[in-house]
């Protein structure tokens, strides 16, 4: 996944500024960002901190890593079975 250019002080305060009654659109404009981008944000992070969301962020890579190796284990333990199956 490609990294944002944007911290996550920023889209804390581009996020703030929708919070604080300014319009989507002129937001948007001045950030630089479709008006998607900004929804998106707000689904994900609204009312968090830039400390929160790198939390957050960690725990989400965290687990991934974790997904994958229960995926692995899952695999490798699949072809053991097998293989005890077809000695008995």
């Amino acid at each position: 996944m490609k990294a944002s250019k944007f911290s996550d002080a920023q889209k804390a305060f581009i996020l703030k500024q929708g919070a604080d009654g300014a319009p989507v659109a002129e937001i948007c404009r001045r950030a630089g960002i479709n008006p998607a981008t900004y929804f998106n944000w707000k689904k994900k992070y609204d009312g968090m901190t830039p400390q929160e969301m790198r939390r957050m962020k960690q725990l989400e890579d965290e687990n991934a890593k974790l997904r994958k190796l229960v995926a692995d284990l899952s695999l490798d333990r699949e072809m053991l079975q097998d293989v005890i199956r077809r000695k008995l």
